[in-house]
Formats: structure tokens, C-alpha cells, sequence
């Protein structure tokens, strides 16, 4: 037992020399432990005895008290505090001592033995007193840390907490420190463990923990950016979910700086493991089976954690969304492919989110779509390109491909992506041209980056509103919006996306049903393509929604009742559609019904089930609002009589209605008596008011109609016999009443002669007069009705010579009153009236009646078909009918009459036709033709070659997908064949282009008198569209270029179309096998040759390499295709500039060697193309051109070379100061090229230029003398167009300028004298010489004994400074 007297110390009043002891009181204890004692004498304010207890202590007993008391969980902390009280640092034991006992803390700690709450409290208080240890003693702790982290050693790395505080320490450290054989001070030994640190292994476990930790560290900007480094290579080496706590960890750290290393790193390791994913997804069975696959949902649900955290940071931190944006930014100008990824895609429009950079994202990815798109049809036309830099991004697949990704959890990006969708669509949409018309073409392929980008943004929000439900209501109702208030502007887009929807979930949209009565409501104030494609779209809904289909009735109602023409057309489109889409039973059927709905989502109405008496009922109501429309403007009737037909068609049932009230229209303009002549009463078709005559009753129309009803009346009369046999004689009685009013009208207008009509020669016929429109109108009526009864007795005729005797007779009642208009339209007309009207007959009537006249062997037809044939006149009048069909079918997509806008009979239409064409084209050449009696207008020859180049036009654009069905048809000897699956394109074609070469040949060869101008480049243009079908790499299309050049080269053709086609399909084909810049240096030459050298003393001598360029070819059509092409080239060449420069950045930060290889092959074309095209210039500039376009043009393009060149000079300048190598020997050829080729031609060409000119207005002026009294006004226009033309000289002169003030600049950094090869210029706007000064003075003194008036002299001086080299000029030329 040990009596243990507690004692307190307090002073004494009496004694103040010091404390005196007081005995507080006695405790018997068991012997005291020894972490008792420090604890006690802890407490006393002087530590002498505290430090004697703790020296009595060996290291391994008070590591043994340490870890006793720490496993207790109890006063570790104060005993922590009396250890480092009794072991002060100005003493080399107690350094010794702390240092002990922090290296034995942290692996206490590091263990795992201890309590949380105990562990932290020991981290804490060593924490505390770091910054008390001297630096020697924090340097061994440090590197005991680093070596711990090296082996592993560090099991939890919780005492990884306490390292920011120890290097903190070290970093103040005032100490000098041994590293090595040297000394540090505490920051360069900082900096030293920091470099041994992240240069050492670190195992998986800490990565996230030593991230933290540098959080809490004071880090220069190459420390932070060699730990960003070592973190970002560490990604690889964790597991995928460990990823989005690292990733947390790295955006906190970026707030120290290197945010565009962090957002780099990031954004290149996710895609990274996107690409290894789609490799894994893609190759699956051939995957090496050791390596872990990436799991699809488990990365998806990883990158949505991760940009959760980066939109997070950069809501705390908008200096790490500026960095975002500027590092996407920089790699975009380079190759956007490079960047834009489906991730880094997905972060900004999760940023996009965030106000403030929401117009700045939507900007980038917006500029971006456009650019990739624009890239990829740049390099679609140059073979050169792509062999160089093939594209690798496909942005639609890349951006369609994050909204599939959203469905993994991605709310956060869902908004984005419908954002993005509307500002595509909206920018890049169809627009309105100046002439009011829509510029857009919905039938054709999206073929321009603005439709494409167009059409992406459609299949964002389709796919958008596939996948995500919520937004659905959204998407719907921000279409409708833009449908209905944007009724100025084209939204066929629009309407295409809402089809799209509708058809995707009609079921679904039925609980939206509310927002589309909404947009009926406004059917009365849209434009009427707006109403109709509108109304197609929601027809699905229609079928299944008894409550929508009744509010578009009751808008459609009081749309017909409307004192707005637009609203009553309107009214009618949408009843029509109702009729053709709500069958009544016992119709038959057609395979042209329009879209049909899954047999799940038939009946929605469930109380009202189909009912047949109450769709017949519902029509038949339908059709009697229609009556009352034959009573209004004639607008309102053409649409009634243009959609009858295909509701007739697609509801048989209607029939009835349908004719009994097509009868009783037409009878009220029909002369009943059968002698009566004219048979129709034209004064009841216009309607007068006032001064104006209108059209009321579009007549021609109505019978067209009353004709097609008929014809498929009478088609299909035995099915409606076989169904029913009920009201047949009523049926049959309206088709015996309409076919005996057909034939009395088509007897009767033959016998008529045009005084009947009042219409002969002597009538008024100009537009000014009432009378005069009057007349237009009757004989626009009659001419149209002849035509419908062509067709009519033609079909009905059965190959009977009466009827065709007949058809020919009617045709020539047609043409009188087409040569009258044309010859009272006179000189007022523009040209497109020589053009024949918009004709009546149908398409298919075309195609029957062609193979009829052209194809048609029948020994039994022969006899009645010679009436038609021996007419050369109604045989060319059947082309240009058919030319003018497939003209319609090119622009809009569909023609007039039945059937026009079915596809798919169109596209067997132009089969038909097409072969018709060819085989009388092929058959009977143009010569024989042509010897025969000269007649007025086109050939037939010619109108079938215009018609098949229209036609291989139509079929490019509107059927691509049916191309080898197509060539399979005009395979003459196999006419029936239908099978169309392995037709090889390239054969067929080639097989077609053969024919038409032969004809060029023979044209080519013909004499000058008997050359056919227009046939020939009808021909040319044929080849040109059809050598589009071939495969570039094939040898036909490597044929094609051959024979091409070699017609180039041989043939001397002085007609400028020809030589402008020829020329044009030569660089076309050349395109597409490789650059043209060896063809255009040829070219330059030859038209140096044939246009002679500015020095006139010089003889030319030289070989001509293409005959096609000759003195009348030369210049401007040889001389302009050049330039043009030239300008193409330099585009190129400006576009793989841009190209090297998104390397640059490479290069600097890695392996000057690595990143030079994709470079240097770009460097080589570059400089190649540029050396070539450089002597074609030298060519030209030395060339006398005449004054024109043909110099504009020249200076312009030369101007542009020069600033490629300096463009190029700069990038060199810009590789000189990142990178140690130096410029290529290519370059300094190049410019010593430039140098002695081109620069002082061009100032000599400068000078040719202003001679020529002042030239001109010496000429000018001296027409002035001689006629004051209209000089004024031509002389100031001779002076505009020379100001105009002088225009280009400063910017050529200021681009060669800038290009040698780059190569002063590279020739300082590359040490290489560039300029050693330029000779400074001595043509400028002020220069003196001699014998021009004598030339001037001399007429000026003449000028004053004139004493000539003061503006004469004003204008001669005003010149004076361009008129003196001339002079000489012209002297010289004397």
C-alpha cells in the first residue's frame, strides 16, 4: 500500500517569495500505474518531474501505455497532452519522444482496434501539435507517411488526415533540411515528397483518401496540376463505383485550380469506357474473358452520379462551367468529333439547367451540330479530303444516342434535350424565301446541314417523347404552339413531328385530347397547307375519339359559314379528309387508305362502338354541308372537284351522292338541246362585278372530276354488282346521263367553231380590259375542257378510229386558242408563256397515252393509232404534257388529278414514262427528225432528252431507295421483270450512261451547221446526274473520267454551254478520284496560250493539252470554271489548316514525336496543293483578260490564296513557339515558289489591269466631247463600273502585305531567311515615269488652248493618277 498525499500549491499572503503546500487529503491506493502518474504530474504547472517520469520510460513502455489507455477508449487524450507537455521540443529527447509517439499514433490508428470517436480524437490532438515539431523531425514524419502509402502499409488510412498538416507545417518550416547529399528548405522539401509521392504506386484503397487529403495542402499550380495528373491516371486502376466519390473529391480539389485538366481528364476516361463498352456490346464473343466486361446499366447509372456532382460544382463554383465551356469551345474549333461525345454532350444540357449558361451551351451544341454537318458534306465531294481526314463523328446517331442513355435515371438532362430539339428545329427549319413562297422540300432527302440539322432535332423530341412520359405533355403542347403561331413561316417540320407522335401513341395522346380542340379552334385563321397537314396528323385520333372528331366537325361548320376565303377552303379540306377516313360498310377496299391504327388501339369509345349506319349517316350529313359549297368562290369548288375522286375511292358507298350531285352541278351549264352550239354555257362561269370579272365556276375542273368519278365508276361497276344488287338501275342511270352529256359536249366542240365561244382572232384578249378578261377566261375554260374530253374519248374509245378522229379533232380546237393567247400575249408575256398551260390530263392517262403513240405494236391498234401519229404536233404536245407531269412531280412531290399523291404509282408512273422517252429518243435520232418540215418549238427528240434528265433528277431526289427498281425497268428487254433485288447499280447505270455517251459522240462530231447546241448539253447534263449513281471506286466510273477527259482534250468546241458542261462534269468526276489541281494547272496554260501574254512582244510557245479551250472558250467560260474550282481547292486547303491546328494543343502536351505523325501527311497535301495551284495562277496572271469578270474574279481569288499562304505562315509561326522543331523544307520551297511566281506577276497583272481601265475612260471622255448632251450619264456609268472593277487591287495588295509580314515574323522564330525570296514591290498608287509625265503635260497643254469646261477637267484629273502608265501602254500597242 502507498499513502498517496494530494496536495494543492496556493501563495501565501505572509510569504510571497512562493507557493507553500497544503495537504488536501489521504488516500490509501493500490500500487499507481504509470499512465496514472503522467496524468497526475500532467496536471502540475511545472513539468520538471513530468519530464523525469516520461525519461524513465524506454520507447517500447510508453508505446505499451499509449496503446493500453488508447484501447480504453478513456483519457487517451490527455495523455496524449501529458506525454507532449513532459517532452518539450527545444529538447532533443522530447523531439525524439513526439516523433515516437506520433509514429506509434498512426498505427494505432491505422490498425482498426480502435473506436471511431477514439481514432478521431487521437488524429485531432496530434493535428494540434504538429506545428510544434521542428522540421527535421515533420520531414521523417512525412516521408513516414509516403512510405507507408509506397508498401501499402496504411490498412484504414484514417491517419491520412493528419499528412495535410504535417506538410503544412513542413512547408513553414524555417529549418534547412538534408534531402539527399543536399539541403532544402521546408517548401522545396515539400515540393520533393509531393513529386516522390505522386511518382510512386498508389494502391486503389487510398486514391480517394490522398484526393481529400491535397484538399487541405497549400499547393503551387504545378503541384496541383502534377496531383490532378496522378489522380486522373489512377481512374483506371478503381472500380467503376468508386469513380463518383473520386470524381466528387476532384471537383472540390479543382477549386484550387487546373479545372481544365479535372473536366478534361473526366470527360475523356468516361469516354473511354463508353468506347469500350460499345466494343465489349459489339464483339461480345471474341472478348477476351479475363477482362471484366463494363456492365451497361452499372456505367450508365455511374455517369449519371458523376454529372450530378459536376452540375452541383458548377453551381458552387461558375468558374468551372466558364472553363467547361471554354475547353469545349477550343477543341471544337479543330474537329468537333474530338469532344463531342455522348457524355460530355449530356453535362451541358444538364448545365443548360443552370440560367446562366443556358444561352451559352444551347449556342456551342447548336454551332457544333451545324459544324459536323457542314464537315461532313465538305468531305463527301472531295476524295482528297477524305482520304486525308475521314470523318469519325456521326453527330445525329452520337446525340440520339443520349436520349436512349437518359432512360437510366437521367432526369437531370431530359428538359435539356427537349430544349435542344426546339432551338434545332426552330433555327434550322424550312424559311420563307422573298417571293413569299416556302423554301423547303419535304419530299426530298435531307440532304443540306440546315435540314439535317432540321431533322435531328425532330427525332431528339420523337425519341424524347418515346422514352420519357412526364414530358410528354410538354412536347406536345410547345408543337401545337409552334403550329398554330407560326402560321407566317413553313412548319411542315412541325407537322411531320407531330404525325411522328401521333402514330407512336394515338392512345396515349387521347389524354391530351384537350390541347389539339384547343388548336382546332384556330383552323379558321391558319393557312390552308398548314390545316391540311395539320389535320393528316391527327387523323388517327380522329378514328378513336368521338369527342375530337365532334369538335372538328362544329369548328369545321363554322369555318364554311366564314366571310374569310382561306377559312372556307379550309372547311373543306377537312371534311373531305373525314370522308376519305370514316369507311361506311360494304365499301370496297383500297389499298391506298391511309395509315392504319394496331388492332389494340381500334376502339377506344367504348360506348360507342363501330357503327355502319352511323358513319353512312355521318357522311352523308358531311357531304351535304359540301353542297352548299358549290355555291361559293371558284376556290372553294376547285378543292371540292380535286378531292371527290379519292373520297369516291376510298368510299365506295358514296358513290351514289357523289355523282347525282356532280349531274346536277354540271346540268346547270349544259346546253340540253343536241343541236345547240357551243354546248356550254360559259357566261354562267364568270361572275361581274363592277369593272373586275372573276372566275365563278371552274368548268374545266368539274368535268375533269365528273370524267375520273366515272371512269371509276364504270372500273368497278361489276364489284358493286357482285356486292349488291339494290339501286342499280338509279346508279346506272346517273353513268348513262353523264356518258351521253360527255359525248354530245365532245360532238358538239368539235363542230363549234371559236366565234361560238366569241373567241377568234379579232377578239380583245389583254388583261386591262373586262372584256379582255372575260375572254382569257373562256378560252382558259374551253382549252381545259377540251383536254378532259381528250381524256375521256380516248379511254372510253377502245382504239376506235371515230373516237380518235374525234380526240384529234378536239386537240385542234386546243391549239387554235393556245396560238391566240400566246400571240396576243405579244412582247408583255415574260418567256415561261410560251409554256403550255397546267394541263387536265392525268398522270396515268399520260403514261397510257405515250406507250399508245410511241410503243404500241398491236396490228389491231395500228390502223386508229396512224390518226394520232401522223399529227407531229398533238405526238409533241403528249411529251410536253408528260414533261410538264414529271416537272410538277420534281417540285412539290405530287401532280394534279388521281393517284398524284400516291407514291408508289408515281414512281411506277416515270417507269413508264422513262422508257417511253428512252426508247424514242434511242430509236429515232434527232437528224431524221429534224430533216423532215421544219416545224415550231422543240423537237420530240429534245423534249424526251429534257424529260429523262428531269426524271433521273425526280428519282435521285424522291425515291432513292428505289434506284435498282428503277434501272431494272428501263431494261427494255426485260420490260416485266420486277425483281429487283440484286441489281447492281453501278452496271445499270454504266449501261444507260453508254447510250448517251454515243450520242454526245455523234453530236460532238457532227459538222458546225448541223451541231445541236441544245441536245448536247441536255446529254452532258445527263451524264453529269447519272454519273452520280456509280460507285466512285469502280472502274466504269474511272471509264467515265477517262473518256471524259480525253472528249476534253480532243475536242475543239466553241459553244460556251457545251464547253461550260463538259468542263464542270469533268471537275465533278475528278472529285471523287482526286484533286483537280494538276487538270487546272493544264487549263491555265492553255488559256495563257490561246489569250496571249501581257508582254505582247512575247511568243507564246506552247502544246495545247484540251482542245475544248480555244480562242472563244477561253475567256470567261474556261477562265471562270477554273477560277471556281480554284476557289474550291483553296477551301479545302483552308479546312485542312484548321485541321493541323487542332493538333497543336497535342503536341504541346505530349510527345512532340507522337503527335507529329497524324500532321505531317496533312502538312505535305497542303503544301503540295498550294505549290500547284500556285503555277496555275503564274499561268493567269501573265494572261491578257479581257476587262470583266473574268479580272474581278482573278484578283478576288488571287487575294485568297495569298491569305491561305498567310493562314499557313501563321500556323507554322504558332508550331514554332509550342514545339522545338523547326518548318518544314516543303514550306520554304513554297514560298520561294510564291516568291519568284507569283507576287511580281501580279503587280505586273495590277497594272495591265489600271491601263486597260483608264483606257476606258479615255474613251469615255472623248465620247463626251463629241456629244456633251448625253455624255454626262455614260460617262458616270463607265466610271462606276471602273471603280467596281478597281475594287479588288487594295485587298490583293493588302493580302500579299499581310503575307509577307507573317513570313518576316516565322523567319525570326524558325531562324530561317524566308524573305530572301520576296522582292519588295515598287507598284503603288504613286508612280513617276518619265515618258508618261511628257505624254501627260503635253495634253494637258492642249486641253487648255481647248479651254475645255471645268467639269471635263475635273474628271480628267480626278484620274490623273490612273491614267498615266496607260499611255505608254497604248503607244506601245501603236
Amino acid at each position: 500500500m502507498v499513502l498517496l498525499i494530494v496536495s494543492s500549491q496556493q501563495p501565501c499572503e505572509a510569504d510571497q517569495a512562493g507557493p507553500r503546500s497544503q495537504v488536501v487529503g489521504f488516500f490509501l491506493l493500490p500500487t499507481a500505474t504509470m499512465d496514472q502518474k503522467i496524468l497526475v504530474l500532467a496536471d502540475e504547472e511545472k513539468s520538471e518531474r513530468l519530464q523525469a517520469c516520461l525519461q524513465s520510460l524506454k520507447e517500447n513502455e510508453l508505446s505499451g501505455l499509449i496503446t493500453k489507455q488508447a484501447l480504453r477508449g478513456k483519457e487517451i487524450g490527455a495523455l496524449l497532452r501529458g506525454i507532449f507537455k513532459g517532452s518539450p521540443c527545444f529538447q532533443q529527447t522530447g523531439v525524439v519522444r513526439r516523433l515516437s509517439v506520433y509514429k506509434h499514433c498512426v498505427q494505432l490508428v491505422e490498425s482498426g482496434d480502435l473506436h471511431v470517436e477514439v481514432a478521431s480524437e487521437i488524429i485531432r490532438l496530434l493535428m494540434l501539435k504538429a506545428h510544434e515539431l521542428p522540421g527535421p523531425a515533420l520531414a521523417d514524419l512525412a516521408n513516414l507517411f509516403v512510405e507507408a502509402i509506397k508498401v501499402g502499409g496504411l490498412l484504414s488510412a484514417r491517419s491520412l488526415e493528419l499528412f495535410p498538416t504535417v506538410l503544412t507545417a513542413l512547408a513553414t518550416a524555417k529549418e534547412t533540411l538534408v534531402y539527399g547529399a543536399g539541403e532544402l528548405s521546408g517548401e522545396e522539401f515539400k515540393k520533393q515528397l509531393i513529386n516522390t509521392l505522386c511518382s510512386s504506386r498508389w494502391g486503389p484503397q487510398y486514391v480517394i483518401h490522398l484526393t481529400s487529403m491535397f484538399r487541405d495542402v497549400p499547393l503551387s499550380t504545378e503541384e496541383l496540376q502534377f496531383v490532378v495528373e496522378k489522380v486522373l491516371r489512377m481512374f483506371c486502376h478503381l472500380d467503376l463505383q468508386e469513380i463518383p466519390p473520386l470524381v466528387y473529391q476532384l471537383l472540390l480539389l479543382s477549386a484550387k485550380g487546373s479545372k481544365k485538366n479535372v473536366l478534361e481528364g473526366i470527360i475523356n476516361f468516361l469516354n473511354q469506357m463508353d468506347k469500350k463498352q460499345k466494343e465489349e456490346q459489339r464483339d461480345s464473343e471474341s472478348m477476351d474473358l479475363e477482362e471484366a466486361t463494363v456492365p451497361l446499366d452499372q456505367l450508365r447509372h455511374v455517369e449519371g452520379t458523376i454529372i450530378l456532382h459536376i452540375v452541383l460544382a458548377i453551381n458552387l463554383d461558375q468558374d468551372l462551367g466558364k472553363e467547361l465551356i471554354k475547353y469545349l469551345k477550343t477543341e471544337q474549333q479543330g474537329d468537333p468529333s474530338k469532344i463531342l461525345s455522348p457524355f460530355s454532350v449530356t453535362i451541358l444540357l444538364s448545365v443548360a439547367r443552370i440560367h446562366r449558361f443556358e444561352e451559352q451551351v444551347f449556342d456551342f451544341l447548336k454551332s457544333s451540330v451545324m459544324k459536323c454537318f457542314k464537315d461532313k458534306q465538305f468531305l463527301q465531294g472531295s476524295k482528297f479530303l477524305q482520304d486525308l481526314a475521314p470523318q469519325h463523328c456521326d453527330i445525329s446517331a452520337m446525340v440520339l444516342e443520349v436520349v436512349a442513355n437518359s432512360v437510366f435515371g437521367w432526369d437531370h438532362v431530359t428538359q435539356g434535350l427537349v430544349d435542344l430539339g426546339f432551338i434545332l428545329m426552330d433555327s434550322y427549319g424550312p424559311k420563307r424565301s422573298l417571293g413569299g413562297k416556302a423554301m423547303e422540300m419535304n419530299h426530298g432527302l435531307s440532304k443540306t446541314p440546315a435540314q439535317q440539322a432540321c431533322k435531328l432535332g425532330a427525332d431528339i423530341l420523337l425519341e424524347t417523347f418515346k422514352v420519357h412520359e412526364p414530358i410528354r405533355s410538354e412536347i406536345l403542347e410547345q408543337v401545337l404552339n409552334r403550329v398554330i403561331t407560326n402560321a407566317g413561316s413553313p412548319i411542315s417540320h412541325f407537322i411531320d413531328l407531330l404525325s411522328g407522335i401521333i402514330i407512336f401513341a394515338p392512345l396515349i395522346l387521347q389524354h391530351s385530347s384537350s390541347k389539339i380542340t384547343e388548336a382546332f379552334d384556330h383552323l379558321s385563321f391558319l393557312p390552308l397547307d398548314t390545316v391540311q397537314g395539320l389535320l393528316k396528323a391527327v387523323q388517327p385520333l380522329l378514328k378513336i375519339s368521338m369527342s375530337m372528331r365532334d369538335s372538328l366537325i362544329l369548328v369545321l361548320r363554322k369555318s364554311m359559314f366564314s366571310g374569310q376565303l382561306d377559312a372556307r377552303k379550309s372547311a373543306v379540306a377537312g371534311f373531305l379528309l373525314l370522308l376519305k377516313n370514316f369507311k361506311v360498310l360494304g365499301s370496297l377496299t383500297s389499298s391506298q387508305c391511309s395509315q392504319s391504327i394496331g388492332a389494340s388501339q381500334v376502339q377506344v369509345d367504348v360506348h360507342t362502338p363501330y357503327n355502319s349506319a352511323a358513319n353512312e349517316a355521318f357522311c352523308l350529313e358531311i357531304l351535304g354541308s359540301l353542297r352548299r359549297c358549290l355555291s361559293q368562290q371558284a376556290d372553294v369548288r376547285f378543292m371540292l372537284y380535286e378531292g371527290y375522286y379519292d373520297v369516291l375511292r376510298r368510299n365506295s358507298q358514296l358513290s351514289n351522292s357523289i355523282l347525282e350531285m356532280l349531274l346536277s352541278q354540271i346540268k346547270r351549264y349544259y346546253e340540253a338541246e343536241p343541236d345547240l352550239l357551243p354546248p356550254l354555257k360559259l357566261e354562267g362561269c364568270i361572275l361581274a362585278q363592277r369593272d373586275q370579272i372573276f372566275l365563278q365556276e371552274p368548268l374545266a375542273h368539274l368535268l375533269c372530276c365528273i370524267q375520273h368519278c366515272l371512269t371509276w365508276y364504270k372500273s368497278t361497276l361489276s364489284l358493286h354488282q357482285q356486292a349488291e344488287e339494290e339501286d342499280d338501275d338509279n346508279q346506272r342511270g346517273f353513268q348513262q346521263d353523264l356518258d351521253e352529256m360527255l359525248e354530245s359536249i365532245t360532238r358538239r366542240m368539235i363542230k363549234s367553231e371559236l366565234e361560238d365561244f366569241e373567241l377568234d382572232k379579232s377578239a380583245d384578249f389583254s388583261q386591262s380590259t373586262g372584256v379582255g378578261l372575260k375572254n382569257n377566261i373562256y378560252a382558259i375554260l374551253v382549252m381545259g375542257v377540251c383536254e378532259v374530253l381528250i381524256e375521256y374519248n380516248f379511254s372510253t374509245g377502245n382504239f376506235s378510229k371515230d373516237r380518235f378522229e374525234d380526240v384529234l379533232g378536239l386537240f385542234r380546237c386546243y391549239t387554235k386558242l393556245c396560238e391566240i393567247l400566246k400571240e396576243k400575249a405579244g412582247k408583255h408575256k415574260p418567256p415561261s408563256a410560251n409554256k403550255i398551260a397546267r394541263s387536265f390530263l392525268s398522270m396515268g392517262f399520260v403514261c397510257t397515252l405515250l406507250t399508245s403513240l410511241f410503243r404500241d405494236c398491236s396490228q389491231d391498234h395500228e390502223e386508229s393509232l396512224a390518226i394520232l401519229r401522223s399529227s407531229s404536233e398533238f405526238m409533241r404536245y403528249a411529251v410536253s404534257v408528260a414533261l410538264q407531269k414529271v416537272q410538277q412531280l420534281e417540285e412539290t412531290g405530287q401532280t394534279d388529278g388521281p393517284d398524284g399523291q400516291n407514291r408508289e404509282k408515281m414512281f411506277q408512273s416515270l417507269c413508264k414514262i422513262t422508257r417511253v422517252l428512252l426508247w424514242r429518243y434511242t430509236s429515232i435520232p434527232t437528224a431524221a427528225e429534224e430533216t423532215g418540215k421544219k416545224e415550231k418549238g422543240k423537237s420530240i427528240s429534245l423534249l424526251c432528252l429534257e424529260g429523262l434528265l428531269r426524271i433521273f433528277n425526280t428519282v435521285q431526289q424522291l425515291y432513292p431507295a428505289k434506284i435498282p427498281q428503277f434501272l431494272q425497268a428501263l431494261d427494255i428487254t426485260n420490260e416485266d421483270a420486277e425483281e429487283a433485288a440484286d441489281v447492281n447499280i453501278t452496271e445499270k447505270t454504266a449501261f444507260q450512261i453508254r447510250q448517251f455517251q454515243r450520242s454526245l459522240v455523234n453530236q460532238l462530231s457532227n459538222t458546225e451547221d448541223d451541231f445541236n447546241s441544245k441536245e448536247a448539253l441536255l446529254l452532258i447534263n445527263i451524264l453529269a446526274t447519272l454519273s452520280k449513281l456509280l460507285e466512285p471506286s469502280s472502274p466504269q466510273f474511272v471509264q467515265l473520267l477517262s473518256w471524259t477527259v480525253k472528249i476534253c482534250k480532243e475536242t475543239s468546241l466553241e459553244d460556251f454551254p457545251c464547253c461550260k458542261g463538259l468542263l464542270a462534269l469533268l471537275f465533278s468526276l475528278h472529285a471523287f478520284i482526286k484533286s483537280p489541281v494538276s487538270v487546272l494547272r493544264e487549263l491555265a496554260r492553255d488559256i495563257h496560250a490561246q489569250l496571249g501574254d501581257l508582254d505582247q512582244d512575247l511568243e507564246m510557245e506552247h502544246q495545247s493539252h484540251f482542245a475544248i479551250v480555244n480562242a472563244k472558250t477561253a475567256a470567261p467560260t474556261a477562265c471562270l470554271l477554273v477560277l471556281s474550282q480554284a476557289e474550291k481547292v483553296l477551301e479545302e486547303v483552308d479546312w485542312l489548316i484548321n485541321k493541323m491546328k487542332s493538333h497543336l494543343g497535342l503536341e504541346a502536351a505530349e510527345d512532340a514525336s507522337q503527335a507529329a505523325d497524324p500532321v505531317q501527311p496533312l502538312e505535305k497535301a497542303i503544301i503540295l496543293q498550294l505549290g500547284t495551284l500556285l503555277t496555275a495562277y503564274h499561268e493567269l496572271v501573265q494572261t491578257a483578260l479581257p476587262p470583266g469578270s473574268c479580272v474581278d474574279t482573278l484578283l478576288r481569288s488571287i487575294s485568297k490564296m495569298y491569305t491561305i499562304l498567310a493562314t499557313l505562315a501563321k500556323y507554322y509561326l504558332q508550331v514554332c513557339r509550342t514545339t522545338t522543331g523547326g518548318i518544314p523544307g516543303r514550306l520554304e520551297k513554297l514560298v520561294r515558289l510564291s516568291g519568284s511566281h507569283l507576287t511580281p506577276q501580279c503587280y505586273t497583272f495590277i497594272t495591265y489591269v489600271q491601263n486597260i481601265q483608264s483606257e476606258t475612260l479615255s474613251f469615255a471622255g472623248e465620247k463626251k466631247k463629241k456629244k456633251k448632251d448625253k455624255a454626262m450619264a455614260e460617262v458616270s456609268t463607265v466610271m462606276a463600273k471602273v471603280l467596281r472593277e478597281t475594287k479588288p487591287i487594295p485587298n490583293l495588295i493588302y493580302a500579299i502585305e499581310q503575307y509577307e509580314n507573317f513570313l518576316i515574323h516565322l523567319s525570326k522564330k524558325s531562324k530561317v531567311n524566308l524573305m530572301q525570296y520576296m522582292k519588295l514591290s515598287t507598284s503603288r498608287d504613286f508612280r513617276i515615269n518619265v515618258s508618261t509625265l511628257e505624254s501627260a503635260l503635253q495634253e494637258q497643254n492642249t486641253e487648255d488652248t481647248e479651254n475645255e469646261p471645268d467639269n471635263d477637267q475635273t474628271i480628267a484629273s480626278a484620274q490623273s493618277n490612273n491614267s498615266q502608265e496607260p499611255k505608254k501602254k497604248r503607244r506601245r500597242k501603236k
